[in-house]
């Protein structure tokens, strides 16, 4: 079992209808359905270009998967969570848009959000110690020559190169694109996310995503809202 804490719309949010549609997944339900050709491109070919995302979820990383500690239970992170979520204030990142980090498409803030930047680095740090360390194997993956030396250190100390000054906040929709076939996916996810784009995100909940299994479909545990304004939505 891995664990994993992500800004998630709710169940019932417009954005997580949309985001459903495009991945052909629900994160909340585990449902899944297969996808139809759009725009310019084929069902198998969308269906390939969006497998990681659909596999992790429509989800913001805030603390990337991690299994647990040893001498660590899900009751206690649920308990820290409890308390965690009660601690946090709601905010809004101002606008989002459609942008692409290499050959990965995404929704990402317009601007930079201090408050984003706040919630992310405290949601890092606090459940840091329910944190396994990584396996060789794990750090393998993720290329360590060919990171900097921030972001290696930050693999090694807290599990995830792109934590803090690294942090780059981002609601993936594709897997890597073609170069070929990049302005037709752009095309087409302005068209699909147009409601979207140019508008504020608000984030009144984080999300505990679990996977049960290495590499079976994420879901939502649970999301609880920031303040302790209501219960908690499990999925």
């Amino acid at each position: 079992m891995r664990y994993a804490f992500y800004i998630s719309p709710d169940e019932d949010d417009p954005l997580s209808a949309a985001a459903a549609r495009w991945l052909g997944a629900n994160p909340f339900t585990g449902e899944s359905r297969d996808l139809e050709p759009a725009g310019d491109f084929g069902a198998a070919e969308l269906t390939a270009l969006t497998a990681d995302p659909r596999r992790y979820g429509f989800h913001g990383t805030l603390k990337a998967p991690f299994s647990l500690a040893p001498g660590k239970t899900e009751a206690q992170l649920l308990d820290d969570f409890d308390a965690f979520s009660e601690e946090c204030i709601p905010f809004e990142i101002p606008e989002m848009t459609l942008g692409q980090l290499g050959p990965f498409f995404a929704l990402v803030p317009a601007d930079d959000c201090p408050e984003l930047q706040d919630f992310a680095d405290e949601t890092v740090r606090r459940f840091s110690p329910f944190r396994a360390a990584l396996s060789e194997a794990d750090i393998a993956r993720r290329k360590p020559e060919t990171l900097g030396d921030v972001m290696r250190n930050n693999l090694l100390k807290w599990g995830y190169p792109y934590v803090f000054e690294s942090f780059r906040f981002h609601m993936t929709l594709t897997g890597p694109v073609p170069v070929d076939r990049q302005p037709a996916m752009k095309a087409l996810l302005e068209q699909r996310f147009a409601p979207f784009i140019g508008k504020p995100l608000g984030v009144t909940s984080l999300a505990l995503f679990t996977e049960p299994a290495r590499g079976t479909p994420f879901t939502v545990h649970s999301l609880l809202p920031l303040g302790g304004t209501s219960k908690r939505k499990m999925a």
